[in-house]
């Protein structure tokens, strides 16, 4: 049992039971048990003070939902947030999320992340901590818990002694800037389609040159945004 967690993640949610949820199963479920990292669910509503525990209301200026109230909030990070740790908001508008941001985040060693619900949260609170806003991608989730989810999957899966060999790591897509080659396993003929021959050559140089140009070849044609920072950095690289 390790003594210090590589990793806390401290979570503020309305829905507490959908933590540890698919991260308290294999590597990161074991992983968790070994302490490892750690996590910390925190229920926002606990911290509302009328006798309905209400957490949300109508929007000033009017419109459709409702929002999260800051005062519920305010209470609910205080409780939880270090000063000089990571404070993380679950967002559609926030920067999207890279292999970057995952790999930022298992060196800090601690964030503490605010799952947000209905149209939203009040933006004062936003304003009022030192709020990252993060976003999965250019579509909208009906809270920030499924988010949080990926997002800490990501994290762990880096931490050491989670995934065990790290070349696994270093070969994976976005590892180089690239995505990652195809791979093969037995049997070597599978409904009349072979595996390419330079993977059953025995030749360990040709293979990873092979892998090599496969990645960029995938990487040009699926992901031109990344193909062209790739080369970017290249160029930058022999100046």
């Amino acid at each position: 049992m390790a003594e210090i967690p590589y990793f806390t993640a401290n979570i503020l949610t309305l829905f507490p039971e959908m933590f540890p949820g698919f991260l308290g199963m294999s590597l990161a479920g074991r992983a968790l048990d070994e302490g490892l990292w750690r996590m910390n669910v925190t229920n926002i509503r606990d911290f509302a003070q009328d006798r309905h525990r209400t957490v949300d209301d109508t929007p000033f200026g009017g419109g459709a939902g409702m929002v999260m109230r800051p005062d519920v909030l305010g209470r609910a990070v205080d409780a939880v947030y270090k000063p000089g740790t990571r404070l993380i908001y679950l967002s559609p508008r926030g920067k999207t999320m890279t292999q970057k941001t995952a790999e930022e985040l298992a060196a800090a060693g601690e964030a503490t992340f605010l799952c947000g619900r209905f149209e939203g949260v009040d933006q004062r609170v936003l304003d009022a901590y030192p709020f990252e806003e993060v976003s999965l991608g250019d579509f909208v989730l009906s809270g920030g818990e499924p988010a949080v989810l990926a997002l800490l999957d990501a994290v762990v899966r880096l931490l050491p002694g989670v995934m065990g060999r790290k070349e696994s790591l270093d070969e994976e897509s976005f590892s180089e800037g690239l995505l990652e080659y195809p791979h093969y396993t037995r049997p070597q003929v599978w409904n009349g389609r072979e595996v390419p021959e330079i993977l059953v050559s025995g030749h360990h140089e040709r293979v990873a040159e092979w892998r090599k140009a496969q990645s960029e070849e995938l990487t040009k044609m699926r992901r031109p945004d990344l193909w062209n920072a790739y080369l970017e950095a290249a160029n930058k690289r022999e100046d």
